[in-house]
């Protein structure tokens, strides 16, 4: 029977289980969820992180060499690293790569492992870029004030708009009560508001915590629980976690990765900023057409439902969802203010070319209105902007700051084709399928999508560089993967966050996942030779 203090736990569960409301939505509230401890593993990553850091920084910077470097082509230099180069001359020059690199190995490592929270990673990567003379101060304290950055902080502000108004919450509860009469309606209307909201808000973990009690009380309502497992709760969560990430993929402002890949481009491009409107053009057709075949992957293949999963099972289930609907009363002035701004910044986005505003001068407009005392929406105090994911941002823009200072990604590219004899007679069909066979499955590995954009976009501007290539025709198609981490619980942070609901299991979420990587993969090949060839970006004639 155990010892009373045992039996006293046993009985506060069950009491808890008893009076537990399956339909209530601050059950789902994130601080409510279980919490997903680190493995063993992970906790031996953490621990072993820093001393690995260090030692792979003092090796690469202080007692390596590095043959690879003498590849490092002078007369070809251009931008940043052409000035550095003038600067310092070819044997500073040269040490300054080390730098690059010792610093790039040292930050990839401590991303991965978590050995110190990922801002402070941010913090090393500036300062030692500065003391070991890879840029200038004011060039890599100057990346906070990128106008990226400044993107990213107004799209928080924006979307704290739609948050405190509770427009984002009315628009989604109002879909679902509309449309969600059967399993097929209800996984429609998270698809069109997974879209929506990933057009203002650029941070996919947000999207998940602004549906995750919708779709908790939904799976309910259909008879899931994590208790009893069914298919219906199985797709609700994995397809939600699917669309909030290839939603996000769709529009440049969908994620702080989409924007840090745009901004690498356009420097390569010499452009001031990536528009809106082209990245849309290009990626949203692979975005609906990914999400749809993931609906059907995921519902009629993998997991199909059975026909009592397809249709309410707890009487007036609906009815609760019309009650927490009707609780948000009557639509305020406040929130068709908000929905006022966001159809007017949505609208000068999509229009960006025809009246040459930037995304950032829109974006400032917006959060200028919604602050504005006496006329706005929100306080300053009620906006809800990450600081830490700021910094880690601002690290990884100093960062690329350096690799294109140092012009080390295309000095990388030269070595490893030489080593590998690869010839310029390569054709692009084969670099266009490696290089995006490569970036969609480094998701199973790296945590970080900034991360992962950082490392292949550049190596893919280089090759495209090399092989005298239009930079677009290989860095855009890889830039338009970076979004698809949803395979393990460990590859995003609406990933980690969606495990906890305990609606699938580790298998459950690889199946799908691993099957809609290939998907992916065959799908960006048929891309870039059908869509990506009409709009100019791919070559003609390269694949069939």
């Amino acid at each position: 029977m155990g010892n009373p203090e045992e039996q006293q736990i046993c009985i506060k569960a069950e009491e808890q289980e008893l009076h537990f409301d399956v339909l209530d939505m601050n059950n789902y509230r994130i601080e409510k969820l279980p919490k997903v401890h680190k493995s063993g593993f992970e906790k031996w990553m953490a621990r072993l992180g820093a001393p690995i850091a260090v030692s792979v920084f003092v090796m690469i910077y202080y007692f390596s060499d590095f043959s690879f470097l003498d590849f490092i082509d002078h007369s070809a230099l251009k931008g940043d690293a052409l000035k550095r180069f003038n600067e310092l001359g070819a044997d500073k020059f040269l040490r300054i790569n080390y730098a690059m690199l010792a610093i790039f190995a040292t930050a990839i490592i401590l991303w991965i492992t978590e050995a110190i929270p990922n801002y402070l990673t941010s913090f090393f990567v500036i300062i030692a870029m500065v003391l070991t003379g890879v840029t200038t101060e004011k060039n890599a304290y100057a990346q906070l004030g990128h106008p990226v950055m400044w993107l990213n902080i107004l799209s928080f502000i924006l979307a704290s708009m739609l948050v405190s108004t509770k427009v984002a919450k009315r628009f989604a509860l109002w879909f679902v009560i509309t449309f969600g009469k059967n399993a097929t309606g209800v996984f429609m209307s998270f698809i069109l508001i997974n879209i929506v909201l990933s057009i203002f808000i650029s941070a996919t973990t947000a999207k998940a915590t602004i549906l995750l009690p919708i779709f908790m009380v939904v799976a309910a309502i259909f008879g899931a629980s994590p208790q009893n497992r069914n298919n219906f709760g199985r797709n609700i969560v994995l397809q939600n976690l699917f669309q909030i990430n290839i939603g996000a993929s769709g529009f440049i402002t969908g994620s702080g990765a989409n924007l840090l890949a745009g901004s690498m481009i356009a420097g390569a491009m010499g452009w001031s900023i990536f528009s809106f409107q082209d990245w849309f053009i290009a990626s949203f057709p692979l975005a609906i057409c990914l999400i749809i075949i993931g609906w059907v992957v995921g519902t009629k293949l993998l997991f199909p439902m059975k026909p009592n999963e397809q249709v309410p099972q707890i009487d007036g289930g609906i009815e609760r969802l019309k009650t927490e609907y009707k609780s948000l009363g009557k639509m305020t002035v406040n929130e068709f203010k908000s929905i006022v701004i966001f159809v007017a910044v949505l609208s000068l986005w999509a229009t960006d070319k025809q009246h040459g505003i930037s995304q950032t001068a829109v974006a400032f407009m917006g959060a200028f209105v919604a602050l504005l005392p006496g006329i706005g929406i929100i306080k300053w105090n009620e906006v809800d902007i990450p600081w830490h994911l700021m910094l880690f941002s601002a690290g990884a823009y100093t960062l690329g700051a350096g690799l294109e200072a140092t012009d080390l990604a295309s000095t990388i590219v030269e070595a490893l084709f030489s080593h590998f004899g690869i010839s310029i007679e390569t054709p692009f069909w084969m670099l266009f399928t490696g290089l995006t066979f490569v970036m969609l499955f480094s998701a199973l590995f790296f945590e970080s999508k900034t991360m992962r954009a950082l490392i292949f976009v550049p190596i893919a501007i280089g090759i495209a560089q090399k092989f005298n290539l239009p930079i677009l025709s290989l860095a855009l198609p890889v830039a338009l993967l970076i979004e698809h981490v949803y395979v393990l619980p460990f590859n995003s942070k609406p990933a980690a966050l969606l495990y906890t609901t305990g609606h699938y299991s580790w298998s459950d979420t690889f199946k799908f996942g691993f099957v809609m990587l290939l998907i992916s993969w065959i799908a960006m090949i048929i891309y870039g030779e059908t869509y990506l060839r009409f709009l100019g970006y791919t070559p003609n004639g390269v694949f069939f």
